[in-house]
């Protein structure tokens, strides 16, 4: 009997101990870090300057709203976009989706942040938001967003001049 007890209290003893060496991949502390490809987004972005070549905003075709701007992403975390005679200045960032209120429900993917400071009514209120990159490389950046209240889908497509 006592042999019993004693096995049963070493047993409770071992599962105790194992459960304190678990760890949990839910507890946060593991979340992805993607600082070298932030670093080599933001590194590529900032060097020329670029063209909008796509922008599909739900299921249209809007690319004509930004032809002949020359969008230029500075290390100061300004964009500014100009056609020669309007110009247009904002702000950009690259972040982590983890690390921001973004609305995808990756928690893994980095985001390409844009914010210009205009009326709902200007064109370039459609590119303000958390954009998704969907693909990058030292000429193109490719992005996406889908709307948490309709649910369409927008693309969006910089190609460097």
């Amino acid at each position: 009997m006592k042999k019993s007890i004693f096995y049963s209290i070493l047993l409770m003893v071992s599962f105790s101990l194992m459960s304190f060496t678990c760890s949990s991949d839910d507890d946060g502390s593991n979340q992805n870090d993607n600082s070298e490809e932030i670093n080599l987004i933001e590194n590529n972005v900032e060097t020329g300057t670029w063209r909008i070549t796509s922008y599909i905003d739900s299921g249209q075709d809007e690319t004509n709203d930004f032809n002949g701007y020359n969008f230029s992403f500075n290390t100061d975390g300004t964009v500014v976009a100009t056609n020669g005679t309007t110009t247009y200045t904002g702000s950009w960032s690259v972040t982590n989706s983890s690390n921001s209120n973004d609305d995808s429900n990756n928690d893994d993917d980095i985001d390409f942040n844009i914010s210009f400071p205009v009326p709902d009514t200007n064109n370039f209120e459609d590119l303000n938001d958390d954009w998704d990159i969907t693909s990058h490389s030292e000429t193109t950046l490719s992005l996406i967003d889908i709307s948490g209240g309709n649910g369409g889908t927008d693309t969006l497509v910089f190609q460097k001049n």
